[in-house]
């Protein structure tokens, strides 16, 4: 009998058998994994809106207030008066078109605010800012009560004249 024909050591097939059970593992995790990853990628996604990244600003759009506002005051003696053109900015056409609605509140809002004023704290650049902030204000409070959302960045002044 030559060694060659000798049968295999029962260590050695239990060796060979674990090997090839290991290998058949490690190849069924790889696919469910492939394959669990592959399902989860491209799967439909569902009907819903889509989604918008909050950090992606729309571009301006801007509405011109018609006429413009003109207001008059007694500052020592004299009559005086402030003319002021606006425009309002904001980012969402269809917000900025429910908000026209409400422009007869907003302009009321708006003279009651000039009217307020004096006169001397317009003259200065520091008192035309603050004022404009105040439009603002008084803008977006009439779009979050009537439209329970901001709609105007701002308000511009366009012209501002005080005689």
């Amino acid at each position: 009998m030559a060694t060659s024909d000798v049968v295999k050591d029962p260590a050695e097939k239990g060796n060979l058998k674990l090997i090839i059970l290991i290998a058949v593992a490690v190849l069924l995790a790889i696919g469910l994994s492939v394959g669990a990853t592959w399902y989860f990628v491209s799967s439909p996604k569902s009907e819903a809106a889509p989604v918008v990244d909050a950090n992606i600003k729309l571009p301006a759009i801007y509405e011109p207030m018609a006429p413009a506002f003109v207001v008059n005051y007694n500052a020592n003696g004299r009559q005086r008066y402030m003319q002021v053109s606006m425009t309002l900015q904001a980012r969402d056409l269809n917000d900025l078109n429910a908000l026209k609605v409400h422009m007869p509140v907003i302009r009321n809002n708006l003279v009651m605010l000039f009217s307020g004023q004096t006169f001397d704290d317009l003259a200065t650049p520091v008192g035309q800012e603050i004022l404009r902030q105040k439009a603002t204000a008084a803008v977006q409070e009439v779009a979050q009560k009537e439209l329970g959302k901001v709609v105007v960045d701002q308000v511009l002044f366009t012209n501002f004249v005080l005689q």
